[in-house]
């Protein structure tokens, strides 16, 4: 007598999805990078945290405390989603951790010379400290290589399995 019953062993579990695995990328890459931000904050490497991305709101004083750190993480994290779509929509093509690192050094450029005018209490780059300056490019420039070598290669592996 034959038995029909499947056992949870046997059976497969459907791949993640491209896109999926594009919002992981994302938020984890956000979260992590901005958590090494906080640490550069919290060890004076940078005058300004997580939370500067909550500047330009009126939340209230919590936002310069911890709780305001922890929360501009957060953000950061969901924010980054968007980031990490719009490396895919623009550049997944592009297998080189060089492309990662420009996209990197755009954002730091958006972020510190086109958005500067709207974050209140963030100086301008020529009157930023050098621990800054270099420590949040350097931030920026390892969150792109994350984000868009990460986007790259499951894009790569992408295409040699449909193949």
């Amino acid at each position: 007598m034959k038995n029909n019953r499947q056992f949870e062993q046997d059976q497969t579990e459907k791949p993640m999805t491209y896109r999926m695995k594009v919002v992981l990328i994302g938020f984890f890459g956000g979260l992590i990078w901005s958590l090494v931000a906080f640490f550069g904050f919290f060890f004076n490497f940078m005058n300004f945290g997580p939370a500067l991305i909550l500047m330009p709101w009126e939340l209230g004083a919590w936002k310069n405390t911890y709780i305001g750190q922890g929360v501009g993480v957060l953000v950061i994290a969901i924010l980054s989603i968007l980031i990490a779509f719009l490396y895919k929509w623009m550049m997944q093509k592009l297998n080189t951790m060089w492309a990662g690192v420009g996209f990197g050094a755009i954002l730091w450029v958006i972020v510190f010379y086109i958005c500067n005018p709207f974050i209140p209490g963030l100086k301008t780059v020529p009157n930023l400290d050098r621990n800054s300056i270099i420590t949040s490019a350097c931030l920026f420039l390892l969150y792109g290589l994350f984000i868009g070598y990460s986007i790259s290669y499951e894009y790569q592996q992408q295409q040699i399995s449909s193949s």
